[in-house]
């Protein structure tokens, strides 16, 4: 676990409470879980690696496009080790779809996400939850 991955769960932590909002990255206003992610990754550097576009709920679907995953491999490093903490957790929801959730993990068993109807949360990484889990990737 690197240095930047142990203060990416603790600034993660200081996110807990805000709520969903679609494409939003503010703490304590609003995150959707990429706007979490935003937000942690400018804590930790200071600016976005990128300019982000604005995306439906049902962005990459239609075309069955992995942009969340293709970004992630732009700017973070895939990781093969166990889950632990710090590392970014990429998700697909439903077999067959696209990758479209991710949250920052807090450690084995656990992680930090923006999740709608719920808001920043830190969840247990139960076994529905693991088995949607398709990459890993670690801080630079």
């Amino acid at each position: 676990m690197s240095a930047a991955g142990l203060r990416a769960v603790e600034l993660a932590r200081g996110w807990i409470g805000t709520p969903y909002r679609h494409q939003a990255s503010c703490r304590g206003g609003g995150a959707d879980c990429l706007g979490l992610l935003r937000g942690v990754w400018r804590e930790l550097y200071g600016v976005e690696p990128e300019a982000m576009p604005a995306y439906t709920r049902d962005w990459s679907e239609p075309g069955g496009e992995e942009r969340l995953w293709q970004a992630a491999l732009r700017h973070l490093a895939p990781c093969d080790a166990a889950p632990d903490a710090g590392q970014v957790i990429l998700f697909r929801m439903r077999e067959g779809a696209v990758a479209k959730h991710l949250g920052i993990a807090s450690g084995p068993a656990s992680f930090i996400h923006a999740y709608c109807g719920h808001g920043v949360v830190e969840s247990a990484l139960t076994a529905p939850w693991r088995r949607r889990v398709v990459a890993r990737f670690e801080f630079p």
